[in-house]
């Protein structure tokens, strides 16, 4: 009797660890995007979250330049390098694996998005950005 008791308390342990983990996973480490030609770092820039730009498939023009933000709707901004640009920035913990009031800029297209992230698995977050009501979402895989 007192066995099984131990065992139950030790299995609810067990699961109650292992989903609360979910929840509260921590999306700082590097991230695939779905397309599979970038790689984001995400990291803490203070109390929120930020990310780079660490590994695209082409960083490089066909003279050896490295590519640069040309899209950029500030002309000063259009010779900054690609890689190591910041395109995340200002996301807020909201718990619950969730983080919210971020933006992230693409540089395809010079545009900066509102945005949020959410923890779907250790491995897996989702990454949403909108403009007016019109939102886009993506799932990335954790790297590293």
């Amino acid at each position: 009797m007192i066995r099984k008791l131990l065992k139950s308390i030790l299995i609810g342990l067990a699961a109650t660890i292992f989903f609360a983990g979910i929840g509260s996973a921590d999306p700082t480490g590097v991230w695939l995007t779905p397309a599979g030609n970038s790689h984001i770092e995400i990291q803490l820039c203070g109390e929120k979250l930020c990310g780079k730009l660490v590994w695209f498939t082409e960083p490089r023009n066909a003279d050896g330049s490295p590519k640069v933000d040309e899209k950029n709707k500030n002309e000063a901004l259009r010779t900054r390098p690609l890689l190591g640009l910041e395109l995340m920035s200002g996301f807020t913990e909201t718990g619950d694996g969730k983080w919210t009031k971020g933006r992230i800029y693409n540089p395809e297209d010079g545009q900066t998005y509102r945005s949020k992230l959410e923890m779907k698995d250790r491995n897996t977050l989702n990454v949403s950005g909108c403009v007016l009501v019109f939102c886009k979402a993506q799932t990335w895989t954790r790297v590293k």
